[in-house]
């Protein structure tokens, strides 16, 4: 048991190191691109001129050398620095909500529907920028479990033998937080009215797939039959539901929903014009964003309570 737990260690070390090359070489060469585009080679991208929300020009940039920087101390560091991990975190939701853009780009592929202003070339850049807050993100998480915890096979933190199967109290708060946006969401909308709304294939399926991800997806992150399919799902029923299934998403949509509507909340407060009234805005903006940090809390929870226990001190 105490080699396995050396072995983990060593491990973990090793994944480290190659993670932390890894964000190094992506900030090398996304941001010589961006140190191109910030010299005056930046071409203009529908519709607001810029692939990238808040960080333009040497702010992207400096955002792809404060990556490298952080990745490079996490590597370096061997004990467990609370600031450190918050600086890192911080820089890789920076990454995301510089990339907000993707959010409604992914929602015109679901639907079929791209939208007259679709660029290959901006759309591939937030993807690269996405993925070096994954690499970063993934680097971070790397440096917890290698010195984060007592235990030294999985560096977990909590009562040894400790696991839960009940949300916690945040997580519930958080997941009917959620559908409290989506409803606030609706709610807006009723105030100033449906005038002009085009009612279409695309609308239906997107108005049907805001009521599964922002009342289905939270409650199935804090309620069992989030974990085992319901009697009434036809094949599927008793089953367990893979982890993925619902921590993709909810991760995923979260992340956009907070990059996405957060940077908007941020043009909105700078005096930014818009077609729709400052109060409409605030109230959707808002909503969304609420919505998004609900799924990202409690999709926390649902990871944190569905990992696989650790064989030595089986948290």
């Amino acid at each position: 048991m105490f080699t396995s737990g050396l072995t983990s260690a060593r491990d973990d070390r090793s994944t480290g190191r190659v993670l932390t090359a890894a964000v190094v070489g992506w900030a090398v060469a996304y941001g010589s691109l961006r140190v191109a585009w910030a010299a005056g080679d930046a071409p203009w991208f529908p519709p607001t001129g810029s692939d990238l929300l808040g960080f333009t020009g040497w702010w992207a940039v400096a955002l792809c050398a404060a990556a490298g920087v952080v990745a490079v101390a996490l590597g370096r560091a061997s004990t467990w620095q609370p600031v450190l991990a918050g600086a890192a975190w911080a820089v890789a939701g920076a990454l995301v909500a510089a990339a907000g853009f993707l959010l409604p780009e992914l929602v015109g592929f679901l639907l079929l529907s791209p939208g007259p202003n679709f660029d290959p070339l901006p759309f591939a850049s937030r993807l690269a920028c996405v993925g070096g807050a994954a690499l970063l993100a993934s680097a971070t998480a790397a440096y917890q479990r290698r010195t984060r915890g007592d235990c030294p096979s999985c560096c977990r933190t909590g009562v040894p033998g400790g696991r839960r199967s009940a949300p916690a109290w945040w997580a519930l708060v958080a997941a009917y937080g959620a559908v409290a946006g989506l409803v606030a969401r609706f709610v807006a909308q009723a105030v100033v009215g449906f005038d002009g709304l085009v009612l279409n294939g695309s609308v239906v399926a997107l108005e049907v797939g805001m009521l599964l991800a922002g009342g289905l997806l939270p409650l199935a992150l804090v309620h069992g039959w989030g974990r085992i399919w319901p009697r009434w799902v036809p094949l599927l029923a008793g089953r367990t539901i893979p982890r993925l299934v619902l921590l993709v998403p909810g991760f995923g949509l979260g992340a956009g929903l907070m990059a996405y509507f957060g940077m908007g909340l941020v043009q909105l407060a700078s005096g930014s014009a818009s077609q729709f009234s400052t109060g409409f805005l605030l109230a959707a903006m808002s909503a969304y964003w609420v919505w998004g940090l609900g799924l990202v809390v409690a999709a926390t929870d649902y990871h944190l309570r569905t990992r696989r226990a650790c064989e030595r001190c089986r948290r």
